[in-house]
């Protein structure tokens, strides 16, 4: 179907201004009441206890959630892709649920089973805090930002199929070795590509979070709970804008990244 001129322009025009009105007019709001009163106040706002500590908890909870998904989301893909078993479709629905299912109701379920009076509740009464505090907020991050290393892995053993790993065996090689050599460099550019999406994904979820974090600023505060916070309970819009404009600029930053290893995948 061949379209004229006009009507490719018209379409272009169309998905600039959505594109405008949905993201640039919010962005550049943020970031004009956030340097409107200079750079310094900027950096003041965002170098407060409060603010380092949430940034400082952001972080951490990345550098947890990151490899623990790298290491279950290959074992999750290799058995969907390599393995037959019973199950396998259910297997399946359950990566594909953080997708499905709110945010919030992941939080409330994680109270349900770790909190003082749920299935593992002992733990709580013996006094290992999970809910209300860094473990529960870890919890929740894992199962929201589980599918996308198994999803972005998924594909690529599709793709490379078993003929280079049969031959390794043949060649002698157990498994472990096939798996370092073979395997594991193939699957390169998926594992980084879902390595940056769990990144902004825990660097920016909320929902999940806000329900099993107790709020207190210095002991269980991400960044996102710190504009809420600032925003809804101190009634700091200013500091609410910085703490936000930190936030998007580590997902500039994420996106970024995946821009130079997306072109460094073409030019290799």
């Amino acid at each position: 179907m061949r379209t004229s001129t006009s009507a490719r322009w018209s379409l272009r025009l169309l998905a600039l201004a959505y594109l405008t009105a949905l993201l640039a007019v919010p962005v550049v709001l943020i970031l004009w009441r956030t340097f409107e009163l200079g750079l310094g106040a900027f950096l003041a706002s965002v170098q407060t206890p409060a603010a380092i500590s949430a940034l400082n908890l952001s972080l951490f909870i990345v550098a947890v959630v990151v490899p623990l998904n790298v290491v279950f989301g290959i074992v999750t893909a290799l058995a969907l892709v390599r393995g037959r078993f019973r199950g396998k479709g259910l297997l399946q629905a359950v990566v594909d649920l953080p997708f499905a299912v709110s945010p919030v109701v992941v939080g409330v379920s994680l109270i349900l089973l770790w909190g003082a009076g749920g299935w593992f509740g002992a733990l709580d009464r013996a006094g290992f805090k999970v809910i209300f505090g860094v473990p529960g907020m870890v919890l929740a991050t894992l199962f929201v930002t589980l599918p996308f290393v198994v999803r972005e892995v998924e594909p690529v053993l599709h793709e490379i199929g078993t003929d280079q790993e049969q031959a390794a065996a043949t060649l002698g090689a157990n498994g472990w070795q096939t798996f370092w050599r073979i395997t594991l460099p193939a699957l390169r550019w998926g594992l980084t590509y879902g390595v940056v999406l769990t990144v902004a994904r825990a660097l920016g979820e909320f929902g999940a979070v806000i329900m099993v974090s107790s709020g207190f600023a210095g002991v269980s505060q991400t960044l996102t709970l710190l504009v809420h916070s600032r925003y809804v309970d101190d009634q700091n819009t200013y500091g609410a804008y910085a703490a936000a404009t930190l936030l998007m600029g580590l997902a500039v930053l994420t996106l970024l990244l995946m821009s130079v290893l997306n072109r460094t995948r073409r030019t290799t």
